[in-house]
């Protein structure tokens, strides 16, 4: 969090922006001046300062870590890639759908997709939505076409056609809450221009944006417009490793173990409406969760 901080010489009071970050494993503080008085656009000021912080801190590692990727990619048998590819799919399927009330365990999830064995004394949708998302998944790493409002609704219909087709595809029109937060998505009649406003950024910013920071972006502005009656946060995390999958980049699995603090860092972003919280807690877990790529001196 950056904070104004006000040095007085003589009878002239100052103003600045500081703020501190860990960088390199050594706690840094960094400042702007601001000057004599605090701006009237203090909160896009504090907006790009962050920004520029994250950027120095978190984004050549992130580059690091998609040189590391690419250079394993190039030297691993086709076989072996479509292997890891699978188990991702598995892995990812069953965190995203437990996370949204699925009652399937990993070992009934990877039973499923990867043998067709159907687990028993199950909910026969948490089934069919699994082998659904699984198509989904596989859907989205052939398109060859860029996020748009028809994608977006032909991907939801095919997560949910096979068991609430009434609402598969369609933009809602009633309004919805999400259980167990304090943030209310907007009311229906403002989902279509949030919709066209979040494609228009999403096109404007999808050139100079770091990959990892739009991804992450593009999760939280989609959920928090939640313009589908269900199925909002999975289309919002394929989405995100729609953007990271077309930039290079390997994907990010968010784990059911961690929902709480997934969940959170969302809540807290929404309701402050201050998307660097979730940007950092994206960009934290991703960094840990891809090590392996990273030089051995920067683990």
């Amino acid at each position: 969090m950056a904070n104004i901080k006000k040095k007085s010489i003589g009878r002239q009071d100052y103003y600045y922006l500081e703020h501190s970050a860990r960088i390199n494993g050594k706690v840094q503080t960094k400042e702007i001046y601001l000057g004599k008085e605090i701006p009237g656009n203090i909160e896009e000021i504090k907006k790009d300062f962050i920004n520029s912080i994250y950027k120095e801190k978190f984004f050549k590692t992130l580059d690091a870590i998609k040189v590391g990727y690419s250079k394993e990619k190039a030297n691993t048998p086709k076989s072996a890639l479509e292997k890891e590819t699978e188990t991702f799919a598995t892995k990812f399927t069953y965190d995203t759908q437990r996370i949204e009330g699925s009652t399937l365990t990993l070992r009934e999830t990877a039973n499923l997709l990867e043998r067709g064995i159907t687990p028993k004394s199950k909910p026969l949708r948490d089934v069919k939505e699994a082998e659904s998302h699984k198509k989904l998944f596989y859907e989205m790493l052939k398109c060859k076409k860029d996020i748009s409002l028809q994608l977006v609704q032909e991907w939801h219909r095919i997560l949910l056609k096979e068991t609430k087709a009434d609402i598969a595809g369609i933009i809602r029109k009633h309004q919805v809450a999400i259980s167990g937060s304090k943030f209310m998505p907007p009311f229906s009649a403002e989902v279509y221009p949030l919709l066209k406003e979040f494609f228009s950024w999403y096109e404007k910013n999808k050139p100079k944006m770091h990959p990892v920071e739009l991804a992450a972006l593009v999760h939280l502005k989609f959920v928090t417009i939640h313009p589908f009656g269900d199925g909002n946060g999975r289309i919002s995390r394929i989405l995100m490793n729609f953007v990271l999958h077309k930039k290079g980049y390997p994907m990010l699995d968010i784990p059911y173990v961690g929902r709480d603090s997934y969940y959170n860092a969302l809540q807290r972003a929404q309701v402050k409406k201050a998307d660097s919280i979730f940007v950092v807690w994206v960009i934290k877990n991703y960094i840990k969760a891809n090590k392996r790529y990273m030089p051995k001196e920067e683990r």
